[in-house]
């Protein structure tokens, strides 16, 4: 195995990631980097189907539970993150292996990611301010009159990319997209075997989405939630309550539907997530694809880890 190998274990939600992983760690003295945007947050664990405590000891795992839901994680600091816990993991002897189904994570580590401004708090209270009056739609067609190429990739509903793109006009006068389009790409800092977990019945996986949901819900899943609701710095608009399932058992806590409508929406919204996590993986010609779905799955990731 090369010294700098680096394992990356991909694949849509409920594919089987988190037992993937421990499976190679069980083999190969490693450690596990979560690519994961809602694992990253403190208290929240049952709906992000964190690791659980007996997973946890069985190899070190890093970047679970270092932010509170109230603050903001960036790719920036996940890429400058993940770097440096390779670089320590290797000067350890050991295997780093990344997990998760955060795409924009592994986009950033395959890719660079852009080099633009910095959060202006000015200028994001001017944009909260706005969003109040005027809700998403009417800051995405201010967005559209100055920046028609970012405002035609974005749902008309994206407020916290509709707003980081007025932010970046607003400080530097110019469009995200052209300052995206100027900027060269770095090249990735380690060289990365990607395992990609898709299946091949993609309605098996749908009854895994389904009965994890339900299974979270026994577990006490609302009573996260409610615990979380009771926090007067949390509010549905930050990025740790729009996480897939946290924003529908919010608005069920709030009375705004019901029971039967939150786990319908619930399960829905993390079925159109893994649709997204597996169109992105298809744009990844060099991964090596194992079958989710089969009984041998974890000996085939095995296989690719050890060669």
């Amino acid at each position: 195995m090369s010294h700098k190998k680096v394992i990356a274990i991909m694949g849509p939600t409920a594919s089987g990631k988190t037992a993937a992983a421990l499976a190679i760690a069980r083999e190969i003295p490693a450690e596990i980097i979560s690519v994961d945007s809602a694992l990253v947050y403190r208290d929240m664990n049952i709906g992000t189907a964190k690791p659980n405590a007996e997973e946890l000891a069985a190899a070190p795992h890093h970047l679970i539970d270092i932010i509170d839901p109230s603050e903001a994680y960036s790719v920036a600091q996940f890429l400058n993150d993940s770097a440096r816990l390779v670089e320590e993991i290797r000067a350890r002897g050991k295997l780093p292996i990344l997990v998760g189904g955060t795409m924009m994570y592994y986009k950033a580590l395959m890719n660079g990611i852009d080099d633009l401004p910095p959060a202006d708090a000015t200028i994001r209270a001017q944009l909260d301010t706005d969003m109040a009056v005027i809700g998403a739609p009417g800051l995405h067609a201010r967005l559209k009159e100055v920046d028609p190429t970012t405002a035609a990739r974005l749902q008309a509903n994206d407020s916290q990319r509709i707003q980081r793109a007025l932010e970046i006009y607003m400080l530097t006068g110019k469009a995200m997209s052209s300052l995206i389009a100027q900027q060269p790409r770095a090249a990735m800092p380690f060289e990365m075997t990607s395992l990609s977990l898709e299946p091949s019945d993609r309605s098996v996986l749908h009854e895994r989405i389904a009965k994890r949901f339900d299974i979270m819900l026994d577990q006490g899943f609302l009573d996260e939630v409610r615990q979380l609701k009771q926090r007067p710095d949390l509010n549905p608009e930050l990025p740790s309550i729009r996480c897939v399932g946290y924003r529908q058992a919010w608005d069920y806590l709030d009375g705004s539907i019901s029971y039967e409508e939150m786990r319908e929406r619930g399960i829905i919204a993390t079925r159109q997530l893994a649709k997204r996590q597996l169109t992105w993986l298809r744009s990844i010609p060099e991964r090596n694809i194992i079958d989710c779905n089969s009984s041998n799955a974890t000996g085939q990731i095995l296989q690719h880890s050890l060669a």
